[in-house]
């Protein structure tokens, strides 16, 4: 582990020095306008509500995303890198009892902010931890990839310490695992930014234990920022985005980069199996950063719909970058097969699909995702419901300059059928006025909004969030 650490620390100095020589440019989109960074930390009680906040929902929504303290050079920003902020709104009873907002305590944003740094073991060539949060084991977890450890909130934000759950094994973790509904455990595909040969695949039970461990073999460190589980298997998404050496020595700050002489590939392994019973399948060269849902089907084959670009990281070397062909795909992977076989669900540019989380690794019929159009212009301004029986989309359309975050699924009653239940989401005015939290009715995706929260504050455009119960 000692050995390890040092090579991060080195790997971390040489990242630096290289960064440094790279000439210095005052403009960056994803530093501007929506995707400016907060000042401050934030605490309001006093929320302004339009409409009725449904007396179900009782819990807090989450939003984190990159919010950087301080920029040296502009030029050598990548979104993906910068300093952790999470977002929370509390409600309960019909009310909202409050929004607040708190930096992820990583050792480098406590410092900058004179706290005292957070317990627990640290890894990974950069602190930062900004992509996901999540409820498992009655805790909160800010998440990562490629090197971090989660680090666990308490009820209001704050940091309380990093590591791998409550495991002492020396791994990274993702910022995507998989609940398993029926048994409570987290699935997940792991990668390592400085192990360019292998993937691991996780299990953390529901007591927050690693109780599983695979290697995987791969070529050319392959970024695998999603996955999926059925009842049978789990997906592995081996993609044609990976580490560039070259980007890593011209200061790029993420050093990954369109490989188009990495085979694109999917795995099926068995929940319980070794990596040796891997199923792979071909693909023409593409990439997905998101997995809506994925289930078995009867024959032995598997179903993954997920949005799909024609490539990433190309050109850009700040963030994602704008491509007309983006698609909702639904992908077989048929048994007795070695291909996978495509069919476009939605020609709509899209990003972020979510569903009724109850029905993991099992058929569904709804899914939700969010509009995209040019990082953020106001044509993005509309939830997408699908669906996926009669192939139909409807539309919520917000306002002209605003534009929705992720939306997330939450049902009326644990029994509730699927699609009866509402979506909430951040939502960001493209003119920099302050952010609002909007409530729609999920079976009436077109209509008008069932309540909007007015918050303090302009939440930047950022990544992921879930609903935490108050029972979790």
């Amino acid at each position: 582990m000692a050995q390890a650490r040092l090579l991060e620390k080195g790997a971390g100095w040489l990242a630096k020095r290289l960064q440094n020589r790279v000439p210095y440019h005052p403009s960056n989109t994803f530093l501007e306008g929506p995707f400016a960074p907060l000042p401050a930390e934030h605490t309001e009680t006093a929320l302004t509500v339009h409409g009725s906040i449904p007396p179900e929902l009782n819990g807090m929504l989450t939003r984190i995303g990159p919010n950087p303290l301080h920029v040296e050079n502009p030029a050598t920003y990548h979104w993906f890198m910068g300093d952790g902020m999470v977002h929370g709104l509390r409600l309960q009873d019909g009310r909202a009892l409050w929004y607040r907002n708190r930096y992820v305590g990583s050792d480098s944003a406590n410092k900058a902010l004179g706290k005292a740094l957070a317990t627990g073991p640290r890894r990974g060539i950069a602190d930062v931890v900004n992509t996901n949060i999540i409820a498992h084991g009655g805790r909160l977890w800010a998440l990562v990839e490629a090197g971090s450890y989660p680090v666990e909130l308490d009820a209001s934000l704050n940091t309380v310490k990093h590591g791998l759950f409550d495991s002492t094994l020396d791994n990274s973790f993702t910022a995507h695992p998989h609940l398993d509904p029926e048994t409570g455990e987290l699935h997940a595909i792991c990668y390592d930014g400085l192990v360019h040969n292998r993937v691991q695949y996780l299990v953390v039970d529901k007591h927050s234990r690693v109780t599983r461990k695979i290697d995987i073999p791969v070529k050319h460190g392959p970024m695998m920022h999603d996955s999926a589980i059925t009842k049978k298997h789990v997906v592995i998404l081996d993609l044609p985005v990976t580490f560039s050496v070259k980007h890593a020595l011209s200061g790029a700050p993420l050093p990954y980069a369109w490989n188009p002489r990495h085979q694109a590939r999917v795995g099926l392994l068995p929940r319980n199996g070794e990596s040796s019973d891997i199923r792979w399948f071909t693909i023409d060269p593409c990439f997905a950063f998101h997995i809506c849902n994925a289930f078995d089907l009867e024959d032995g084959s598997v179903v993954v719909d997920l949005v799909v670009y024609e490539r990433m990281f190309d050109r850009s070397r700040q963030g994602p970058e704008d491509q007309q062909n983006v698609a909702f795909e639904r992908w077989t992977l048929a048994a007795g097969s070695s291909q996978v076989q495509r069919r476009v669900l939605s020609t709509e540019r899209q990003e972020f699909p979510r569903f009724d989380e109850r029905l993991t690794g099992k058929p569904y019929r709804h899914a939700y995702a969010v509009g995209v159009d040019n990082l953020g212009k106001p044509a993005a301004n509309v939830l997408l419901h699908h669906d996926l029986h009669t192939g139909t989309t409807s539309k919520h359309h917000y306002g002209p300059q605003l534009i929705t975050g992720e939306a997330v699924f939450v049902p009326r009653h644990a029994d509730a059928a699927e699609n009866e239940g509402w979506l909430l989401s951040y939502v960001h005015d493209l003119e920099g006025g302050n952010s609002r939290v909007v409530i729609l009715d999920a079976a009436d995706v077109a209509g008008k909004a069932v309540a909007e929260i007015e918050l303090p504050v302009r939440v930047p455009l950022g990544f992921h969030g879930n609903w935490i119960a108050t029972t979790e």
